[in-house]
């Protein structure tokens, strides 16, 4: 089997040679394993790199699974990374929380045995992600203008309020008075969404969450929208520009500026390490039931 392994450059150091441990245990297990330039040469720095690995190239990352190596982020910019090619991503947790990165390094290279060895395909789960377009521009608002977490909608370097316009499939929402507004899909609704008091949603609903950002009005609330919803955003500050972020990549837009966020076409495939995943995830990640003896 092919595998695609990235990796952030700031691994914690005990971590290097447990890394090195899992790419030689695939290469011995006969899977041909490849990696970005920078990543190779970040192990090969720390001595964390076994012989057999080849270089991957950006423009077709080409295998039948990706892992991980990190935290969420590193598995935000490995789903970047893969775009729409549909293959599967499997988040190996070297950093700390790690929602998206469930599987432990040191427990890798058994589960990818297992998944092998038995056949039956990987087991995966589709996840949808946001999609940002530009209504008034032909030109794209990024490079990649996709979300797999959340897209959101902020003020640009100053104390002052911004004021976020919401329509729904053509309907007028709110004007959202505050710091800003999120749009997370139900796989990052345990991220930034939830820092702000947004909703937790099971990964498989089909819903986009609506959530203000210290919102100036006690009635502003999260919203729970399906999402076939189109939203057509517009935004309004003293600055004149505001900044709409996309898992965490930024750019900044006149307020002139008018954005639809929905459904993008193709989804991101998550590999399973098992079928509640997301229950245990939220036990082990958020301590729930926690006290009980």
């Amino acid at each position: 089997m092919n595998i695609a392994v990235f990796g952030n450059e700031h691994q914690p150091s005990h971590c290097l040679p447990r890394i090195r441990v899992l790419i030689e245990s695939l290469i011995k297990d006969k899977h041909t394993i490849s990696a970005p330039q920078g990543f190779l040469s970040y192990l090969s720095r720390h001595n964390a790199l076994p012989d057999g690995v080849s270089p991957l190239t950006p423009e077709t990352p080409c295998a039948h699974i990706a892992l991980s190596l990190g935290g969420d982020g590193t598995f935000l910019n490995t789903a970047r990374i893969i775009g729409a090619r549909r293959i599967p991503i499997l988040g190996v947790n070297t950093g700390h929380l790690g929602y998206l990165a469930e599987v432990d390094i040191d427990n890798a290279a058994g589960f990818i045995a297992r998944i092998t060895t038995f056949g039956g395909g990987i087991p995966c789960s589709e996840r949808s992600m946001l999609v940002v377009e530009g209504i008034d521009t032909a030109d794209d608002i990024m490079d990649f203008p996709y979300a797999l977490n959340e897209v959101a909608i902020v003020r640009q370097d100053s104390a002052s309020m911004i004021y976020v316009n919401v329509r729904i499939d053509g309907h007028e929402l709110a004007d959202y008075p505050g710091d800003g507004l999120i749009i997370s899909t139900p796989t990052g609704s345990t991220g930034y969404n939830l820092s702000v008091g947004g909703p937790i949603v099971s990964p498989s609903a089909p819903v986009w969450a609506i959530s203000p950002i210290a919102p100036h009005s006690l009635t502003m609330r999260p919203l729970v929208v399906d999402d076939s919803t189109q939203l057509e955003i517009t935004a309004r500050c003293r600055t004149g520009f505001f900044r709409v972020s996309l898992d965490g990549r930024s750019t900044v837009l006149p307020v002139s500026s008018t954005l639809r966020v929905g459904k993008a076409p193709f989804p991101t495939l998550i590999v399973s390490s098992n079928a509640n995943s997301f229950i245990d995830t939220l036990r082990s990640k958020l301590l729930w039931g926690s006290s009980r003896k």
